[in-house]
Formats: C-alpha cells, sequence, structure tokens
C-alpha cells in the first residue's frame, strides 16, 4: 500500500547524516531539532502555533484537554472513520455522538451535524478523509451559532489546501480552533516511528497546549495543568524536517497517480471514482483540495470479497478502509443511534476499496492495478 523504502532511498543521505548529528549530540527530548521541524512546519502551514507530540492519537486529546472540555460534554464526530476520533472523546469521559457523513466525499454530513446538536454539545471534530478536508466554512459557521470548539482532524489531509467561497485558500488543520495530526510512517508526511502535532493560531490555547504535553510544566518540577508524557523525539523531528520541503511533491505524485487511476476507471460503471470538491474528480491537473492518503473506490454491484482475495493473489494489496462503522464497534455502541441515521456509512463500509497510494508509484504498476480489476469486473 505504501513503498516507505523507495522514498527514503531517495533522502537517505539527509536523513542519515541528520540523524547521526542527533545521536552525536544526544539531545534526543525536545532538543534544537524539534523546534527546527516546529519553525518550518509553522511557516508551511502559515499558522501561528504547531506543538510537537508523540502520535496522532495524543494530539487530539491534548486538543481537547487543551479547550477545557468537561466529562458529559457532546462531541460530534463522523462514523465512518478511523476509531482513534472517538476513542480519545470516550478516554476523557466526555460523550461521543456520531454522525454520518457525505456519500460523495465521505466527510462529515453538514445536515447530520446541525440535527445533532443539543444544549449539551460543546464541539465538532470534523474528520479530513483520505486527504480532503470537510466542509469547513459550513462547519464554523454552525460552530459560531452554537458557541461549539471545531477540532479538525487533520491525520490524513496534511498539505491539502480548503478553498473559501470567497476564494480564499487555506491549509487543512489550520481553519478551526485547533487541529491535530499525525506523523505515522505512511501518512503523507510521516516519520520512522511515532509522531503527531497539535496546530493553532490561540495564543492562549498553545500556552496551555505545551504544559500538557509536557506533564503540565511550564518550569521544571512546576506542574500547572494536569498534563501528559507527550512530546516528539528528535530523530523523528530530524526525518519530519527532510521531508517537509518535499510534503508538495509528494502530495503532487500522490494527485498524479490517483488522475492515473481515475482516468483508468471513469468510464465504469461498476466503479465511483473519488470525489473532489472543486469538482474536477482530480482528472484536471490543478487539484489542489485532495492530497489522497488514501485512493479509496465505491464498487457498484461488484463483490468486494472476491475482488480483494483476486488482487491478493495477483500480489496486489488493498485495504478496507473501514469495514465496521463506529457506531456499531463494542466499545462504542449507545442505545441512542439509530440506524436509520447512518445510510450513507452503513452502505460505505460494503462498498469501499482502497488502492495503492503512495509517492513511489509508477506508470507501469498502476498500469498494472487498474488492468487487473478491469479484469476481474469483466470476467
Amino acid at each position: 500500500m505504501v513503498d516507505l523504502k523507495g522514498q527514503y532511498g531517495n533522502i537517505k543521505d539527509i536523513v542519515n547524516s541528520s540523524i547521526q548529528e542527533v545521536i552525536e549530540n544526544t539531545a534526543f527530548i525536545n532538543g534544537p531539532k524539534v523546534h527546527e521541524f516546529q519553525k518550518n512546519l509553522e511557516s508551511y502551514l502559515e499558522v501561528k502555533h504547531v506543538i510537537p507530540c508523540a502520535n496522532g492519537t495524543d494530539a487530539l486529546q491534548i486538543a481537547m484537554m487543551g479547550l477545557g472540555l468537561k466529562p458529559g460534554d457532546e462531541v460530534i464526530t463522523a462514523d465512518f472513520t478511523f476509531a482513534a476520533t472517538v476513542e480519545v472523546i470516550a478516554l476523557l469521559q466526555l460523550t461521543p455522538v456520531l454522525v454520518d457523513v457525505n456519500e460523495d466525499d465521505f466527510n462529515i454530513n453538514i445536515n447530520a451535524i446541525k440535527k445533532a446538536i443539543t444544549p449539551k454539545t460543546k464541539a465538532i471534530v470534523p474528520v479530513h478523509l483520505f486527504g480532503q478536508c470537510a466542509n469547513m466554512e459550513e462547519i464554523m459557521k454552525l460552530a459560531k451559532a452554537h458557541d461549539l470548539f471545531v477540532i479538525e482532524d487533520n491525520a490524513q489531509a496534511i498539505g491539502a489546501n480548503y478553498t473559501y467561497s470567497n476564494g480564499t485558500k487555506v491549509k487543512a488543520g489550520t481553519i478551526g480552533n485547533v487541529g491535530a495530526t499525525s506523523f505515522f510512517p505512511s501518512k503523507n508526511l510521516g516519520c520512522y516511528g511515532d509522531g503527531g502535532a497539535i496546530f493553532t493560531n490561540d495564543d492562549n490555547l498553545a500556552h496551555t497546549i505545551r504544559g500538557i504535553v509536557n506533564h503540565g510544566m511550564y518550569e521544571r518540577y512546576h506542574h500547572d495543568v494536569v498534563g501528559v508524557n507527550s512530546r516528539l523525539d528528535s530523530i523523528q523531528a530530524v526525518v519530519l524536517d527532510a521531508k517537509l520541503p518535499l510534503l508538495d511533491t509528494y502530495n503532487k505524485a500522490r494527485q498524479i497517480a490517483a488522475r492515473k487511476y481515475n482516468l483508468a476507471f471513469k468510464d465504469l460503471e461498476s466503479i465511483t471514482i473519488p470525489k473532489t470538491v472543486n469538482g474536477c474528480d482530480g482528472i484536471c491537473d490543478t487539484c489542489d483540495c485532495h492530497v489522497f492518503h488514501q485512493y479509496t473506490l465505491r464498487l457498484n454491484g461488484v463483490n468486494r470479497d472476491a475482488l480483494v482475495k483476486y488482487l491478493n493473489d495477483k500480489g496486489i494489496p488493498c485495504g478496507v478502509y473501514y469495514p465496521i462503522p463506529l457506531h456499531k464497534q463494542k466499545a462504542y455502541l449507545d442505545k441512542r443511534y439509530n440506524e436509520s441515521d447512518f445510510e450513507v456509512t452503513n452502505q460505505l463500509v460494503k462498498d469501499v476499496i482502497s488502492l495503492p497510494m503512495h509517492t513511489e508509484l509508477d506508470d507501469q504498476q498502476i498500469e498494472f492495478i487498474t488492468s487487473t480489476i478491469i479484469k476481474f469486473i469483466n470476467e
């Protein structure tokens, strides 16, 4: 599904020398290389504050802690996503409120959010799924009208642009009160272990979060807030800093690969190619709203399990993201949920399949993957 070894080969010298420098300097935790990466990412995102942390799940949890959410507060998020998003809500004894997603772009549905808001609602967590932003303009309007926080789960969309109706563009993760991302190795910007970061333009929130990530300390042995131990180590920071100048190039390579997939599949009634919010379906040369962390198709009348086996037999990896809705997971069952409220999600989990997507995909690989799928469909 990803080719981290091939990607490493192109940046081997700078990565190796940077890691060696960290080892020789022995500044492994919160060293100067972490702060250097932080500043560079702030510049790239055009955001005032980046606070690195240990992983993307921590980033979400710490963001919620920083906002001062209390047990029992309701937090609305998407049903069709990875469990980490709802996991941290439950860990903090907040009340997760899962809602349906859009049929075309798989992101959280605005009308479903509206329906779910109650006097107990305190926050919305849009997940920018598979590399494309949720409808942040409408979400921010809703949040303002109901005095809600917005926490962007940007684990899959770093580098994506969001375009407002007036044409203004901003980076994913920098629009809400706070954004959180993951640097898991397979992410568009990934390290060689675990890592994450929190973004915000709010000075006071940034100050609070900086204490939380470091045991609640601003001064050694002075614990001013309840905190956790969640810090990005220097070796991961230098890997990320080596990749950051290439992030736009990496994302462009993913977009080019997605366009080639799209062109191969666009006339097949049994496949629905990914929808991009600007309407070009990724086939044009100007798509910047979708960075294709995953390339996810919808199958129409195709036996997905049989296709998965067929691809695996041919040596082609594939994935199903996600096979079970969160509202049906044992850990998050809730009598408040009605199946009629999750029509789209319940269908998506039966239809979706994700194909290999990474920076090293070449034309020969894409042709082999697409022709194999088309052959299966036509048999």
